[in-house]
């Protein structure tokens, strides 16, 4: 068990769930800010779209956490190379896809608890531990919703909303900081109170 800064014991499986829960609110908050157009948009050099990042993630979270204690992470089915196809904009296919990976980690999360931090699960041959697996996918899905959120940025310029504390913001901020823990927030990944931002996105 953890404790939150108010002396709350939190298990580290609540945590990881939490955590999950943020960074899939904050890609679903640049989703809702793109037109199909900028959903679609590639960066300069071929890098990845929003859309594309959203079907890697999911493809990703449904390869890993299929019989997640049982079979191996990168499941023989998965296309890794096919998730990074360039994507169209369709808002809902990208949100058919990104739902369904989704679901199938809140299923394997679901029964876990604490005592199976240190069972072993492989990914790709390699053993690691439940921690250790969870700790990688979150890290993962950090990593690619960052870069949704530049890309967004970057598509929406003056019109972007902030996710996060917006430029000259963080003093206000920091005398009522409402979101530094998942579990204050509401499902859409913010504070209870407002449309506040979860964490900084732009310096």
């Amino acid at each position: 068990m953890v404790k939150g800064g108010d002396g709350t014991a939190t298990g580290v499986i609540d945590s990881v769930r939490g955590e999950y829960g943020r960074y899939r609110a904050m890609a679903e908050r640049v989703f809702s800010q793109l037109a199909p157009d900028e959903l679609a948009r590639r960066p300069p050099g071929g890098g990845n779209s929003v859309a594309t990042l959203a079907w890697h993630i999911a493809g990703n979270l449904r390869s890993r956490f299929t019989d997640f204690l049982t079979t191996d992470g990168e499941k023989p089915w998965r296309d890794r190379e096919a998730e990074f196809d360039p994507r169209p904009g369709d808002r809902e296919a990208i949100l058919q896809e990104w739902e369904a990976g989704w679901a199938v980690l809140s299923g394997a999360l679901a029964p876990l608890d604490d005592d199976d931090l240190e069972r072993t699960v492989r990914i790709r041959g390699v053993e690691l531990t439940v921690a250790e697996a969870l700790h990688r996918s979150l890290a993962h899905l950090a990593y690619h919703v960052g870069q949704m959120v530049l890309l967004g940025r970057m598509a929406r310029g003056e019109d972007w909303e902030f996710l996060t504390i917006p430029p000259g913001g963080t003093e206000a901020y920091n005398r009522d900081p409402t979101m530094e823990r998942a579990r204050d927030l509401r499902p859409d990944g913010v504070s209870p109170d407002a449309g506040e931002p979860l964490e900084d996105d732009g310096g």
